[in-house]
């Protein structure tokens, strides 16, 4: 069995299972936020309030996490069936899970300036 470097997942079936969880983290975040807005008339005050609580601030970087992992496994899928050309298929998921980490890093920083 051949092991690719360029994924997160040790096999298929583990990237399948980080892929589906991030899903998941992803979606319960989404509901979420979209449930604090719905309860709440949003001020700058309100809104800064709600991401000073710490448990806001676990669950958004737990979001920032799921989101580099989802993106990372889908470009190598997408790119491993699109760009067949070793060298160019390298070079854009090289860059692209750059830019992912970029926005993990500035998120992360973000979040935690609040």
């Amino acid at each position: 069995m051949v092991n690719n470097a360029a994924t997160l997942g040790r096999s298929g079936t583990h990237s399948y299972l980080l892929v589906r969880a991030s899903a998941i983290v992803l979606g319960l975040y989404f509901i979420y936020l979209v449930s604090f807005i719905a309860c709440h008339d949003l001020s700058y005050q309100i809104w800064q309030g709600f991401f000073s609580q710490v448990s806001t601030k676990a669950f958004t970087l737990l979001a920032l996490v799921s989101m580099l992992v989802h993106a990372w496994i889908g470009l190598w899928q997408v790119l491993s069936d699109y760009v067949h050309h070793t060298y160019w298929r390298m070079f854009l998921q090289g860059v692209l899970n750059l830019v992912a980490l970029f926005y993990v890093a500035a998120g992360v920083v973000i979040l935690w300036s609040v």
